[in-house]
């Protein structure tokens, strides 16, 4: 009686936790923690340029958030990741492709101090394998980290909300990765 009685529990208990996701040969987890939270997956998909596949961006939150505009709006933390897919990617192509996206999104910010710092995070060129992490904190911080290691953290609500805004604003970077990130089941 108590092992069927341990089986039905160790069921009900495997049976409630999310597998992860299989993209493009990387396993997404279902769920990080961020800040002693967890966020759960939200949504994901595929950053191309020119047919080339360059990283699966996925999008972690606190509450499914289904449309940009209540992604934009919610001050609860947040978690982009960049799992990368194509060989390399030089630094200064990440920079500005960065820079791209404030212009198209938030061109107030361009140039300011807190882009100019978050731009010079970005030190290294990024290769298959490599995971890039952009944590939004409810706080407003945004904190960057490469391949687990941290490369620092900027104290700006209106940046936290404009590297949000490269993904999921009017211009986004891609338009296929915006409605994955807001497409999880």
């Amino acid at each position: 009686m108590k092992s069927i009685f341990a089986a039905l529990v160790l069921t009900i208990i495997f049976a409630g936790q999310a597998s992860a996701v299989e993209v493009a040969g990387v396993n997404l987890e279902p769920a990080v923690m961020v800040n002693s939270q967890q966020l759960k997956l939200n949504g994901y998909g595929l950053r191309k340029k020119f047919f080339i596949k360059v990283y699966i961006g996925s999008l972690y939150t606190s509450k499914r958030l289904a449309s940009a505009s209540a992604a934009l709006a919610d001050n609860s933390d947040k978690l982009i990741r960049m799992n990368f897919l194509h060989s390399k990617v030089e630094k200064e192509k990440i920079t500005e492709a960065f820079n791209e996206g404030f212009a198209s999104n938030s061109p107030d910010l361009i140039g300011s101090p807190e882009v100019k710092k978050f731009l010079a995070l970005f030190t290294a060129d990024f290769i298959k394998g490599d995971v890039v992490d952009l944590k939004l904190g409810a706080d407003g911080s945004v904190s960057a980290s490469h391949n687990g290691k941290t490369l620092g953290s900027i104290p700006s609500t209106k940046l936290a909300r404009a590297v949000l805004a490269i993904y999921l604003g009017d211009k986004p970077a891609d338009d296929a990765l915006k409605k994955g990130m807001l497409a999880a089941d």
